[in-house]
């Protein structure tokens, strides 16, 4: 049964245009086609760069923050309480009023100190102000050296300018080594992503963003043993265009530098609208739907492709939707949060302790990212 599914996966009609094979894409006289044994070389890769993003955190990023002087604020610990840590860890963390009465009666505690509990106990599971840095540092890093690498890949090629040479020969196409690396890197990356996005910062946008992951993953796997190559790497450098501000602009959000984050994240805003919502679907897309059927009638594979690119521009719709939102805010002065962002809690109780203890009360550090720009 297993061989029978392993067969129906790999029939060529199913990934390949009629009248085509896998026989056609193997290497000889000296011309080396995508592989999808190729992509073996992927998971432990992965696992390389979650090695490297961690010493990248400890002996770049950190002493990075350092310099630009990322502090944290007085973040007050919740007093233990075990009635109280049982109904956080197996009910919820917002309990309803009625809840807090009745934890209010159970715990001994008075109303307001349950409520202050809840609001401490959830301040203490959000992630340091360093984390988002050390994090947001690691990725501005990969995605500035992805996009200059992927420029290098493709500028000089005739696809890059003329978009009908993306298929001319499909799919009889040779791979080049650049075209090989760029690939394995990015496909890399996007995996090491899934693996530590648990631990990784979580906004409010994390199902959107599995969703992303997972369809970055299969379009560029798909893309490299259907030999969709050419407009892979076009794809994956469109991406990589913008997203190297938005990290760079959180940086500095985290430094503390206003001015120099909402003027990049207004940059970063105007490139991600020019490049997923205007080059993408009346180019890109525009390419891969039309120009194959004038040289094949449309496979499973052509649909199929086409189906996961539109999955990731309605996550660009999405995302642009918040991104326009928040710009508006920056120009007209009445920014308040990233809309994705999960924002600290404070009352003025806490407020007036922290001036009456100091800013080490507690020996435990306070974020309080309410000015924030971008998250």
């Amino acid at each position: 049964m297993f061989q029978t599914l392993y067969n129906y996966f790999w029939w060529d009609r199913l990934w390949l245009p009629v009248n085509l094979t896998w026989s056609d894409l193997e290497d000889q006289d000296g011309r080396v086609y995508a592989k999808a044994s190729d992509l073996y070389i992927i998971i432990p890769l992965a696992f390389l760069f979650l090695i490297i993003r961690h010493l990248f955190e400890i002996y770049v990023a950190t002493p990075l923050a350092g310099l630009l002087n990322v502090k944290e604020k007085i973040r007050l610990k919740a007093t233990p309480n075990p009635v109280l840590e049982k109904f956080y860890a197996s009910s919820t963390k917002h309990p309803k009023q009625g809840d807090v009465e009745m934890l209010s009666k159970k715990s001994g505690c008075l109303v307001r100190q349950v409520e202050r509990w809840f609001r401490r106990r959830r301040n203490q599971d959000r992630p340091s102000l360093l984390k988002k840095f050390r994090e947001a540092c690691w990725r501005f890093t990969f995605y500035l050296i992805a996009f200059i690498a992927g420029m290098a890949v493709i500028v000089d090629k005739p696809w890059f300018y003329d978009l009908k040479e993306v298929w001319k020969g499909y799919p009889i196409q040779t791979t080049l080594p650049s075209q090989y690396w760029y690939y394995m890197i990015e496909l890399s990356f996007y995996w090491s992503l899934l693996f530590s996005i648990a631990s990784d910062v979580k906004r409010k946008d994390f199902k959107e963003q599995i969703i992303h992951h997972v369809a970055t993953i299969i379009l560029i796997s798909f893309s490299w043993f259907a030999n969709y190559i050419r407009a892979g790497t076009l794809i994956m450098a469109l991406h990589d265009s913008s997203d190297y501000l938005l990290e760079s602009a959180k940086m500095f959000n985290y430094a503390g530098w206003k001015n120099t984050c909402n003027n990049i994240f207004i940059v970063f805003a105007a490139i991600f609208i020019v490049t997923r919502l205007v080059i993408l679907p009346f180019w890109i897309m525009h390419c891969t739907v039309v120009y194959p059927l004038d040289l094949y009638p449309p496979f499973f594979g052509y649909y199929f492709f086409n189906f996961m690119m539109v999955v990731l521009q309605s996550l660009h719709i999405f995302w642009a939707y918040l991104i326009i939102r928040m710009a508006h805010k920056f120009i007209t002065g009445k920014v308040v949060e990233d809309e994705r962002s999960d924002r600290e809690e404070t009352d003025n109780t806490e407020e007036e302790e922290m001036t009456k203890n100091g800013p080490l009360s507690n020996g435990h550090p306070v974020l309080n990212n309410n000015h924030r720009k971008t998250d």
